[in-house]
C-alpha cells in the first residue's frame, strides 16, 4: 500500500483502515485511569487481531468515537462474513503487539501517526455519561 496515499485520507478513514491500533494506544494512555484498556478484536479461529479498540466492558472507543460495546460489536458483525468475535485484552507494548499481529509500527507510516491520533482523540472527548 502507498503509505503517502493512506496518510492523505481523512482522519476517520485513516484510523478505520489500518491505524486503529495506534489510536487505541493513544486513547488507552489517556483513559487508563478511568478503567479503559486496549482490546483486540479477532474473528473466531483467526490468529491475528483485525481491529483494536479501548473498552471498559460497557463502552468502547475507536475511529467512530464512543459507542456502547454491544452496539459496536453488532455494527462490526454486520460488515463481516463471520460475525463471531473474540475480544482479547492487550497488555503488551505497541511494538510487541505490531510484531505479533502483523500491524505497522508508527515508524512504518508516511509520517508519525501518534500526534495525529492525539489530535483526533482530543476532538472526541469522552462524554460525561460514559463511565
Amino acid at each position: 500500500m502507498d503509505q503517502l496515499l493512506s496518510w492523505k485520507r481523512s482522519d476517520q478513514a485513516f484510523f478505520a483502515a489500518g491505524a486503529c491500533h495506534v489510536l487505541a494506544w493513544v486513547a488507552a494512555e489517556r483513559y487508563a485511569s478511568a478503567g479503559f484498556g486496549i482490546v483486540g478484536m479477532r474473528q473466531f479461529g483467526h490468529p491475528h487481531v483485525s481491529h483494536v479498540i479501548i473498552s471498559n466492558g460497557r463502552w468502547a472507543f475507536d475511529h467512530d468515537g464512543w459507542t456502547p460495546l454491544p452496539e459496536l460489536l453488532r455494527a462490526t458483525a454486520e460488515y463481516e462474513p463471520d460475525p463471531s468475535w473474540d475480544l482479547l485484552p492487550i497488555t503488551s507494548a505497541l511494538r510487541h503487539f505490531c510484531a505479533a499481529h502483523k500491524h505497522r509500527t508508527p515508524e512504518q507510516y508516511a509520517h508519525d501517526p501518534l500526534p495525529r491520533a492525539r489530535r483526533y482523540l482530543h476532538q472526541r472527548p469522552r462524554p460525561a455519561d460514559v463511565v
